[in-house]
């Protein structure tokens, strides 16, 4: 049953790839992850999918507010990479 569940998702965001900008595939990257969540037994992968979940809607959150996701963990790792002065 999950296999066929996760057939059926990746069709349609493969399908979706074609014309849709990166916040729509995003957002239904969001359904499809939502989705496995839900019908998850594996604590593991439960653990690595809630990871994946939060990540990507805090790219939509970002999207939606005028800012490139790239650009902030960009700065974040420029920003550890720099030595604090003393």
């Amino acid at each position: 049953s999950n296999l066929h569940t996760r057939d059926f998702h990746m069709a349609s965001l493969t399908a979706l790839e074609d014309g849709a900008d990166r916040l729509e595939q995003l957002k239904q990257l969001s359904k499809i992850l939502a989705a496995s969540i839900d019908s998850c037994d594996s604590m593991r992968d439960l653990a690595a999918l809630s990871r994946q979940y939060r990540e990507t809607i805090r790219e939509i959150d970002a999207l939606e507010n005028g800012e490139d996701a790239d650009d902030s963990l960009a700065a974040i790792i420029l920003r550890h990479r720099q030595p604090e002065a003393d």
